[in-house]
């Protein structure tokens, strides 16, 4: 037997959906969840993924039966701590880290499923994180990836990561990318 709603309990339903949602909205205001107004920043930043010798700061920790006969690695999955620094060299200034998982999510070609944190340790910015997820196509020249989070001074925060690659050894995996973090938050 079918139920069959009319036009009146119809009328009844929706109220009561926009009546909760009207209650649950009227909470905490944007000034009593401390948020001011809002604006874009620009971040700017290196990334150093380091996958060789002693000390690496991306390990591979699972792949599959057959990522060793994949022309693209499908399958490899890397945990990463990556340390963020204000210039290209690993000496300059640490700003932060890049902590997340990485994968190798492409059958075709060479593409990175990124799922990571950025971990800010300095400046006005120091104690936030940024969320950022998205494929990177690590060969083409600039990869954008989505801004889908944030803590700190990054809450409700939304935007895209661009990506281009500074430096690459081909041998050991180490790479050296440049980022340029364009996100709206409170």
């Amino acid at each position: 037997m079918a139920v069959k709603f009319t036009v009146p309990t119809i009328n009844i339903f929706a109220f009561f959906l926009l009546a909760t949602f009207i209650n649950i909205s009227a909470g905490e205001s944007q000034q009593e969840m401390g948020l001011g107004r809002q604006k874009l920043s620009h971040l700017h930043f290196y990334f150093h993924d380091i996958v060789s010798g002693r000390n690496p700061t991306a390990v591979r920790v699972a792949e599959a039966a057959m990522t060793n006969s994949s022309a693209t690695s499908f399958g490899r999955v890397f945990m990463m701590d990556d340390p963020l620094t204000m210039g290209p060299e690993m000496s300059s200034k640490s700003v932060g880290r890049a902590q997340g998982i990485y994968a190798s999510a492409d059958l075709n070609g060479v593409g990175l499923l990124m799922v990571l944190n950025y971990a800010f340790t300095e400046g006005k910015f120091n104690g936030s994180t940024l969320c950022i997820l998205g494929r990177n196509a690590i060969f083409s020249d600039v990869r954008e990836m989505a801004v889908v989070g944030g803590s700190g001074a990054f809450r409700f925060a939304r935007g895209y990561a661009r990506a281009k690659t500074h430096t690459i050894d081909l041998k050991t995996g180490d790479a050296v990318v440049e980022y340029n973090v364009y996100v709206f938050h409170y």
